[in-house]
């Protein structure tokens, strides 16, 4: 009497192995960005004698952006520090004086306010359409 296994369960094991190793293999696609970053998002700290040293101690965990944006006097940029420097930004006690300066130099109340980037170009500061553009289309031009 010949008794034949049933391939089924062989056959599940190899279609499962196949499909776990192709999803492995294959990068997911949502990890990457169709849109590059915005300049903004990638600029560099303003020149400066301590700007290398910024960098290394504000860019280490936060973008630019999140620098350049700011408008703080030396007092908060005091507490910034401080406060950063507790967290684990690597500033030398020696040179936190000359990083709350430059900070306060560059970002500062008395600078003017931060230009966001748009993603619309027809689009003002306040959300409204600039003269000559129209939201739907790219340019409209009224005489």
């Amino acid at each position: 009497m010949s008794y034949s296994r049933c391939p089924l369960p062989y056959l599940f094991v190899l279609i499962f192995s196949t499909v776990l190793v192709a999803v492995a293999c294959v990068p997911p696609f949502w990890a990457q960005s169709a849109v590059p970053p915005s300049p903004k998002a990638t600029e560099d700290l303003p020149a400066g004698p301590i700007e290398a040293k910024a960098t290394t101690a504000c860019l280490e965990c936060h973008e630019a952006r999140i620098i350049v944006q700011q408008r703080l006097s030396r007092a908060a940029w005091t507490k910034e520090v401080d406060k950063m420097t507790k967290w684990g930004a690597l500033v030398n006690p020696s040179d936190r004086d000359a990083l709350i300066d430059y900070l306060s130099a560059n970002f500062g109340p008395d600078q003017p306010p931060y230009e966001a980037p748009r993603s619309s170009p027809g689009k003002t500061a306040q959300g409204k359409v600039a003269p000559g553009k129209s939201p739907r289309r790219k340019n409209v031009v009224i005489k």
